[in-house]
């Protein structure tokens, strides 16, 4: 991919690591030129907190993209409400916060960027200030007009799609239905030809519950909605498998036939990537009309301003943001 595309990164909640994370990409070697969207004066209190010396330059929308320099970090100033200090939250920068994510998606539909890659938010303190937030994959949806988002995690050859987000868990066996099953798997199914060249992915779908309902004797979801849907997505040359129980699919040499797996809900398949591929796996919202990513993780907000934060999986993000985009060119 050439080195002059150009990534939009939201530094996410302001008293996180995503502010040092961000600070770290100034001396990263990446196939793309990132603009970091967040509030000047934070990055160079945060800089000085951690000992970075990096060069913060004003992006000036509208210019040539180019390769980065070293030690240089190109800004797209959104100011905070107040002073953010590390590790502790407040509500009165949640609206900086969506500034961040409004900015960057504006910028992907209009084309100035290639993509977007995502720091990790404080739910909990958006939603205090007032804000229905449930995740960046169904904020993003909403500000973009996606009908459906699928989240899925990506690291190496493993890939785990989700068919219901940030739901309770009591809501999650009303929520599978046949047609939001059918959707999840052409989307999946799509991104998976589109970005990562795929041209015959093939699919793993986990039952919903334990041993994939025993035949009707643990629930009757997986006999009565996913085992079918499974049978219609294979009659139109999808090909697609299940359900299987969660609890054996993950076995490595059952897992090495599949592209991708689709679980039922969140904690039925991401703990096993991250537990494989934390800090290295990559959040990928597929069914957007842009391309965004993220990192693996959450804010970890006691490790903000310690410089014990990790970048891996922000880096990963990017590089995957960066390929997804030349697949797209």
């Amino acid at each position: 991919m050439a080195p002059q595309a150009r990534i939009a990164v939201t530094s996410g909640e302001p008293a996180g690591v995503g502010p040092d994370l961000c600070l770290t990409l100034a001396h990263a070697s990446l196939p793309c030129e990132i603009v970091c969207l967040a509030d000047r004066e934070l990055l160079s209190a945060r800089a000085r907190q951690l000992g970075l010396a990096v060069s913060l330059q004003d992006y000036q929308p509208g210019a040539p993209a180019r390769t980065p320099s070293a030690g240089a970090l190109s800004v797209l100033h959104v100011p905070l409400a107040v002073p953010a200090q590390a590790g502790k939250p407040d509500t009165r920068n949640a609206a900086a916060v969506l500034a961040m994510l409004d900015r960057a998606a504006a910028g992907c539909l209009q084309g100035e960027f290639a993509a977007m890659v995502t720091a990790p938010v404080q739910k909990s303190t958006l939603i205090e200030a007032g804000f229905a937030f449930t995740g960046h994959t169904e904020y993003l949806a909403q500000r973009t007009g996606a009908a459906l988002p699928v989240m899925m995690l990506a690291a190496g050859d493993m890939r785990v799609a989700l068919a219901t987000t940030h739901l309770p868990l009591s809501q999650v066996a009303s929520a599978i239905s046949a047609a939001l099953l059918e959707q999840v798997l052409t989307i999946l199914a799509t991104g998976l030809r589109r970005w990562w060249g795929l041209a015959a992915p093939r699919i793993a779908v986990c039952g919903l519950n334990p041993h994939a309902g025993e035949a009707g004797h643990l629930g009757h979801e997986d006999r009565d909605i996913i085992a079918p849907v499974v049978q219609q997505m294979r009659a139109r040359g999808m090909d697609v498998r299940g359900p299987y129980p969660a609890d054996t699919l993950f076995v490595p040499r059952l897992l090495a036939g599949f592209d991708a797996v689709l679980a039922m809900y969140h904690d039925q398949g991401l703990p096993v990537i991250k537990h494989a591929h934390f800090d290295q796996a990559v959040n990928v919202t597929l069914g957007l009309p842009i391309i965004r990513t993220s990192v693996d993780h959450g804010t970890a907000l006691d490790l903000a301003g310690s410089g014990r934060a990790d970048a891996t999986s922000l880096q990963a993000a990017l590089r995957m943001a960066a390929n997804m985009a030349a697949h797209a060119a």
